[in-house]
């Protein structure tokens, strides 16, 4: 088999498939979000580090933060570090799951993976309405 050659005389071998040629599973998507959602953390670490920076200041630096926060674009940001935050907390739950060697057929690997891109959205609203609710 590796002595197979074509007429001109170079090796026939397998072609490795390309992203192009696989269409999305779930836990493809949940892993690439997964590594996006740890990268917005650490930017979002630093959006917190601000808000404690002025608090620690003082009250004028605090509620100019504050004012940044809760302008509409601020909120979005906000709203988008939460679902961050709650998305990789969920596939650090999900991996722990297979860390034990549980769930690793294909349906619960499908079903752990759509659970925890559910749950991460409904924490995210329901935190947020909450949050509204209290105001």
């Amino acid at each position: 088999m590796s002595d197979a050659r074509s007429s001109s005389g170079a090796v026939n071998r397998p072609l490795s498939p390309h992203i192009q040629i696989y269409r999305p599973l779930i836990n493809m998507v949940m892993s690439i979000l997964h590594r996006i959602t740890g990268a917005a953390l650490y930017f979002g670490s630093l959006l917190l580090a601000l808000w404690l920076t002025a608090a620690a200041v003082g009250p004028d630096q605090f509620a100019f933060v504050n004012g940044i926060f809760s302008s509409l674009p601020g909120k979005i940001v906000l709203f988008g570090f939460t679902w961050a935050l709650l998305h990789h907390m969920m596939g650090g739950i999900r991996h722990f799951i297979w860390d034990t060697c549980h769930g690793l057929d294909i349906a619960s690997v499908k079903f752990l993976s759509t659970i925890s891109g559910v749950v991460s959205v409904a924490a995210t609203v329901g935190i947020w309405a909450a949050a509204y609710l209290a105001q």
